[in-house]
C-alpha cells in the first residue's frame, strides 16, 4: 500500500510562454472589450520565450511537495520526446509518478501562453485522453483534483466513489471544461468536497447568477452546495474563505511586481492545503496561499517561483 498526504488528479503538461513586447505597433490591447489584437499575416517579435512544465494537477503537486508534503500525481500524457520531460520534473521535485499513465498513441498535451502587461492569455489544445485511472493500493489523506480534459465525467465519477469509500478528504478545484458543461455535471462531487477553490468568476459560473453579489453570499451559495469549506480568489481584491462554522476570512494580496500571472491560482492552492495539512489555522492557510502566489506571479513560468518550508514559514511570521 502506497500511502501519501495528497494525491493530485489532473493534466499533466508543457507549457509555452511568449512575453510580448509592449512597445510593438503590430500589437493592440482593447481594455473595454478585453480583446488582445494582433496584426494578420505578421511576423511579431517576441520579449522572450521559454518552455516550462505546467499543467494545474503538476503544480499544486510540485507545490506541496516543496512544502514537505508526500505527493503524487494521477495524470494520463502522451510517450513522446516531451513526456519524459514531464516526468523527470516531477521525479526531482520528489513528487510520485507511479500513476502517471503514458499513451503511446498521442503526444502531449500543450499550451502557449502569451504574456503582455502583465496579463496571460492562453491557447490549451487537450488532447484526447482515456482516463483509465485506478486506485488500487493507494492511501492517501487528500485529493486535489482538478481540470481534465475529454472523457473526465468517469474519472471524476471514480474518484467520487474513492473518496467516499476510503474516507480521503477531497479538495476540488474544477477546470474549464467541467464549468462549462454546467452545475448538474458536478454536483456529486461538489457535495462531498471538503474544500471546493475557485476564482470569482469560475464561483458566478457554478451558481449561474446574472446579478452581482457580495463574496460573502457567494460563499455561503456555494457551501449549500456541499463543500465545508470554500475559498475564492479575487485578483487584487485578494481572497475570501467560509469554515465550516459559517465564518467568514478575508486575506489582502501581498504586492508585488507581477511579471505573469500562469499558475498564481495553484500556488494559492498548494500554499493553503499544506497549511491545513499541518494543522494551521485556515487564516494562515490564507496567508501562505497568498505568499505562494505571489513568489509565483513574480517569475516566469507556474513552478519557478513556488517556496520552499523554511522559507514559507519564514515570511508568514
Amino acid at each position: 500500500m502506497l500511502s501519501f498526504d495528497v494525491i493530485c488528479i489532473g493534466d499533466a503538461k508543457i507549457d509555452i510562454f511568449l512575453s510580448l513586447l509592449e512597445e510593438n505597433p503590430n500589437i493592440h490591447l482593447n481594455r473595454d472589450t478585453k480583446e488582445l489584437c494582433v496584426a494578420y499575416g505578421q511576423k511579431i517579435p517576441v520579449d522572450a520565450c521559454s518552455l516550462q512544465l505546467g499543467g494545474n494537477a503538476y503544480n499544486v503537486a510540485v507545490g506541496l511537495a516543496k512544502l514537505q508534503m508526500k505527493t503524487a500525481v494521477m495524470a494520463e500524457i502522451g510517450k513522446d520526446e516531451f513526456s519524459q520531460k514531464i516526468i523527470n520534473g516531477l521525479q526531482s521535485e520528489n513528487v510520485n509518478t507511479d500513476f502517471l499513465l503514458q499513451n503511446a498513441n498521442s503526444p502531449s498535451s500543450f499550451s502557449v501562453i502569451l504574456s503582455f502587461q502583465q496579463e496571460r492569455t492562453i491557447f490549451s489544445k487537450h488532447i484526447e485522453r482515456e482516463h483509465n485511472f485506478s486506485f488500487d493500493g493507494i492511501s492517501t489523506k487528500w485529493i486535489y483534483l482538478t481540470s481534465l480534459g475529454n472523457e473526465w465525467e468517469k474519472t471524476y465519477e471514480l474518484t467520487e466513489a474513492f473518496a467516499k469509500s476510503s474516507g480521503s478528504k477531497l479538495a476540488f478545484n474544477p477546470g474549464t471544461l467541467q464549468l462549462l458543461t454546467g452545475y448538474q455535471k458536478i454536483k456529486s462531487v461538489l457535495a462531498i468536497s471538503d474544500m471546493l477553490f475557485v476564482n470569482k468568476e469560475e464561483a458566478i459560473t457554478i451558481l449561474n447568477i446574472k446579478n452581482q453579489i457580495s463574496n460573502n453570499e457567494l460563499l455561503i451559495s456555494l457551501q449549500k452546495l456541499g463543500p465545508k469549506i470554500v475559498v475564492i480568489t479575487d485578483g487584487e481584491n485578494g481572497s475570501f474563505a467560509v469554515n465550516e462554522k459559517g465564518e467568514f476570512l478575508t486575506q489582502a494580496i501581498i504586492k508585488t511586481a507581477i511579471v505573469e500571472k500562469t499558475g498564481a491560482g495553484d500556488a494559492y492552492a498548494s500554499g493553503f492545503l499544506a497549511a491545513m495539512l499541518s494543522n494551521l489555522p485556515i487564516q494562515t492557510a490564507m496567508k501562505w496561499g497568498t505568499i505562494n502566489a505571489s513568489a509565483t506571479m513574480a517569475i516566469i513560468g507556474a513552478q519557478n517561483g513556488l517556496l520552499p518550508r523554511k522559507e514559507m514559514e519564514e515570511k508568514s511570521l
